[in-house]
């Protein structure tokens, strides 16, 4: 009896798994930025994927392939918003808490500080039953302005201009905090004028410092 020889291995290779198209990703900043105009415009509720694609003239298909839904466009397009540069070598350095403070108010920084203002608002009614969504909004809208006064307060303790005791955590929430109750509370806007009188009338006497006299 003769046993049959065994059987060659097959060399024939498995046939290529086909990827699917990539998706491109290039033009979603600017999806992002025509969501967070929208958003700013008629809140979450009037908002649609619909209007946010007409914005950036695009296909609604194109979006809903890349966010399923409007909360998911909402949370990346909040997060886009995150563009406060903290970089201490970009930031003012006068010598003086005051002077760093009022250096940090120019016209583009008062536009953008109220479209986020608008941005939140019109998130209000969805942040309380959105966890993640609040922690995207606090960290794009509060964090960012938050951060940048806490540096301010640090170099002014370094320096000997305020006691090294200050509550910086406290205090590098008072303008975020009163901005935003000007805008969402009040409805009003928030100028120049106002953001001195919160520095010389606010933050200054809290660290005993007085604001220059009225020339």
């Amino acid at each position: 009896m003769t046993l049959a020889e065994p059987e060659a291995p097959s060399h024939t290779s498995a046939e290529p798994t086909k990827l699917g198209r990539k998706r491109d990703h290039t033009r979603d900043p600017e999806i992002l930025q025509c969501a967070v105009d929208v958003l700013a415009e008629e809140g979450y509720d009037g908002m649609t994927i619909e209007m946010v694609a007409a914005r950036a003239k695009a296909g609604k298909a194109t979006l809903y392939r890349r966010w399923a839904s409007k909360s998911e466009l909402v949370i990346d397009a909040v997060a886009c918003m995150k563009k406060g540069d903290t970089d201490p070598r970009k930031l003012p350095d006068t010598g003086t808490l005051r002077g760093d403070l009022v250096a940090m108010i120019k016209p583009h920084s008062i536009e953008d500080g109220e479209k986020k203002l608008k941005v939140m608002t019109g998130l209000a009614s969805l942040l309380a039953r959105s966890p993640e969504l609040a922690d995207a909004v606090n960290a794009a809208i509060v964090d960012p302005r938050a951060k940048v006064n806490r540096l301010f307060f640090e170099r002014a303790i370094a320096r000997g201009e305020i006691p090294a005791d200050c509550d910086v955590d406290t205090l590098s929430m008072v303008s975020p905090s009163m901005t935003a109750y000007r805008t969402l509370i009040l409805k009003k806007s928030v100028d120049r004028p106002f953001l001195i009188s919160l520095i010389d009338g606010v933050i200054l006497p809290a660290v005993g410092l007085r604001a220059p006299a009225a020339v």
